[in-house]
C-alpha cells in the first residue's frame, strides 16, 4: 500500500515534454520573464535611492511611487507567461489524484485552453483600454507620462500567455491520448 501512495506522489512527473515549437515558446518567454526581474531589480534601486534621498537630504525622486506602480505592474505581466510554460501555475489536484493519467492530461488541457482564452481576452481589453486612455490623453499625477503606454506595454505579455496556455492545451491533450 506504501508503494501506491509513493507512486501517485511520483505522478506529477509524468508531465508532457515541449516539442520544437514549445522550445522556441519557452525561450520566448524565459526573455520575456528575465526582462520582468530586470525591471523588478531597477524599481528596488530606484526606490532604495528614493528612500535613501528622503532621509537624507529631503530630496526624493519625484514620482517614485507611480513609476513602482506603472513598472511594477508591466514587469509582473511579463513574468506570467513563462510560468505557464514552466507549469507552475497554482494547482488543486486534490479531486484528480485517483484519476488515470490520460484524465489528467485532458483536464490540464482544458485549463491549459481556458487560460488562453482568458488571457487573450485580457490581452484584448487591455489592448481596446490602452486606445482608450491614449484617446483621452491620460497622463500620471505626478510624472505626466502617458498612461497608454504603459497599459499597452502589458498587451504583448498577455498575447503569450495565451499562446503558452494554447501550446500546453494542445501537448497535454496528445498526451491525453497516448497515456496509459
Amino acid at each position: 500500500m506504501q508503494d501506491v501512495a509513493l507512486g501517485d506522489a511520483l505522478d506529477s512527473a509524468n508531465e508532457p515534454h515541449l516539442g520544437p515549437w514549445g522550445l522556441r515558446i519557452q525561450a520566448l518567454t524565459k526573455g520575456f520573464a528575465v526582462a520582468g526581474g530586470v525591471g523588478f531589480i531597477a524599481l528596488v534601486l530606484m526606490s532604495l535611492v528614493s528612500i535613501v534621498g528622503r532621509k537624507i537630504a529631503s530630496a526624493p525622486i519625484t514620482g517614485d511611487i507611480e513609476m513602482m506602480q506603472m513598472a511594477g505592474a508591466v514587469a509582473a505581466a511579463a513574468m506570467l507567461p513563462f510560468c505557464e510554460m514552466e507549469r507552475h501555475h497554482l494547482r488543486v489536484d486534490f479531486f484528480t489524484t485517483r484519476l488515470p493519467q490520460r484524465a489528467k492530461h485532458r483536464l490540464d488541457s482544458v485549463s491549459h485552453l481556458l487560460l488562453g482564452l482568458v488571457a487573450l481576452l485580457v490581452a484584448w481589453r487591455t489592448g481596446v483600454g490602452a486606445l482608450s486612455l491614449r484617446e483621452a490623453g491620460e497622463a500620471s499625477m505626478m510624472l505626466l507620462w502617458p498612461v497608454w503606454t504603459v497599459v499597452a506595454a502589458l498587451v504583448p505579455s498577455f498575447l503569450l500567455l495565451a499562446v503558452a496556455g494554447f501550446y500546453n492545451a494542445v501537448i497535454y491533450w496528445r498526451a491525453g491520448g497516448s497515456a496509459v
